[in-house]
């Protein structure tokens, strides 16, 4: 069954128990999901606490759908009060633990710790030091958010500065507008549509949770499909392609395997798909060798086309061709020939999955990035080093709050603080590098 848990500090999740689920272990679960030791949790059921951990959520008569409010009291002394006070049937909530808007700082007792300053996003120069001193965090801005990451590493700051400032005044801009239409008529029409993308979105990322979590090879890319051949004896590249209609062949490659001179302008015209392209003539018969066989084939001349030649449908159901992607190879059916497909190494520049750079780009690049870590380890060099990694996944309360604090929900909190292994300074840079992206 689904059960609805809330806070005082207005946080909702739902959980998914059993009915025979122990009260004990569906603190234990909760724990996970607020942070607060089950020990200091209290479950309050149709305003009444849950005392007995050993009861079962069918023998507390919890149904399907129930909403359910966890509260935190410190000590058994705490507790003893909580039940005092629900013997005359009025609970004894805790409403200090409530946040109030614009006392999110304020201490609520003398022997409470003060907070630390919160994440210098104010500062850009403060961000600009964070960001260069943690290269990961650098190489993700750089492929999230392209233009802040070339003014930060062409190294002046006021770029950096003017950049920064816009983009964050921007997201500000687009939250109040989002959090105004929210607010609005619930039938407005915009204010529907700001609420349907909402959900399309959660729906989106619940989504590629999913496929990270259970298909992560989906996010991975397929090398193309090439051959080696020859075409009137010079070796040619070949990109067996069986969702194309005919077999084409670009006209630099028609011109270095000296065949031009058989090209037919009466087939000329423009050939349609991802895009067009203009068809220079057509050659009705040539060879084209594979391995040790001689097979015939018609060429189509397309004249900007950056792919040497494509194998086409034509010429693989007219050779009988089985593409066997389990032993990576392609059968011709005719002969019983086989050839093996090309290894990205052999692939050429432009169907390799990382293509080169420019030399001079690449120099540049490089001489960005040995910038870029060599200010980190001279901003780094005096830092102190950060505490020991703890393998549980709760964390402080005021570390999580504190974070909470800049704008980020609870459970990206959560989440780069487990990757960061509870290092704040991380966990925060992190946030921040992941937040400023441009859409």
């Amino acid at each position: 069954m689904l059960v609805s848990v809330t806070t005082l500090n207005d946080q909702i999740f739902t959980l998914e128990v059993s009915d025979e689920l122990e009260l004990e272990n569906f603190k234990a679960m909760c724990e996970y999901e607020v942070g607060i030791s089950a020990r200091e949790i209290v479950v309050m059921w149709n305003g009444r606490p849950l005392h007995d951990d050993k009861r079962t959520m069918k023998q507390y008569g919890i149904k399907d759908g129930d909403m359910l409010l966890l509260q935190q009291i410190r000590g058994q002394q705490g507790q003893q009060q909580l039940m005092d006070s629900t013997s005359s049937g009025i609970p004894n909530i805790d409403f200090g633990q409530i946040q109030i808007p614009g006392m999110m700082g304020a201490t609520s007792s003398h022997h409470q710790q003060p907070q630390q300053p919160a994440f210098p996003e104010e500062d850009p120069d403060a961000v600009r030091k964070l960001l260069l001193a943690n290269p990961h965090e650098l190489s993700l801005l750089k492929e999230r958010n392209p233009p802040l990451a070339e003014a930060l590493l062409s190294g002046d700051p006021a770029k950096f500065n003017k950049i920064y400032l816009a983009q964050r005044k921007e997201r500000k801009e687009k939250e109040l507008e989002k959090i105004k239409l929210m607010n609005a008529d619930p039938f407005d029409p915009k204010a529907q549509e700001v609420i349907a993308e909402e959900i399309r979105m959660k729906n989106v990322e619940s989504n590629m949770e999913n496929a990270i979590e259970f298909a992560p090879e989906s996010f991975g890319q397929v090398l193309m499909l090439y051959i080696d051949c020859k075409v009137n004896g010079h070796a040619v590249k070949a990109f067996v392609d069986s969702g194309a209609q005919m077999t084409i062949m670009s006209q630099a490659c028609a011109e270095r395997c000296n065949i031009m001179r058989l090209v037919d302008p009466r087939w000329a015209g423009i050939a349609k798909g991802v895009g067009t392209q203009k068809i220079i003539g057509r050659v009705h018969l040539g060879q084209i060798q594979i391995e040790k066989d001689f097979l015939q084939s018609s060429f189509s001349i397309l004249e900007n086309q950056p792919m040497d030649m494509l194998l086409g449908l034509d010429m693989l159901k007219r050779h009988q061709c089985c593409i066997d992607l389990k032993r990576n190879k392609l059968v011709i059916g005719t002969t019983g020939t086989e050839t093996s497909f090309l290894t990205e190494s052999e692939l050429p520049e432009q169907s390799r999955l990382n293509q080169p750079q420019s030399p001079k780009s690449t120099v540049h690049e490089d001489q960005q990035l040995a910038e870029a870590l060599a200010r980190s380890q001279e901003d780094t060099s005096g830092a102190s080093s950060s505490a020991g990694a703890s393998g549980s996944r709760s964390f402080p309360e005021s570390v999580i709050k504190e974070l909470m604090n800049n704008g980020f929900s609870r459970a990206r909190v959560i989440e780069e603080l487990s990757i960061a292994n509870g290092n704040k300074e991380a966990a925060l840079l992190a946030l921040f590098a992941k937040a400023f992206t441009v859409p």
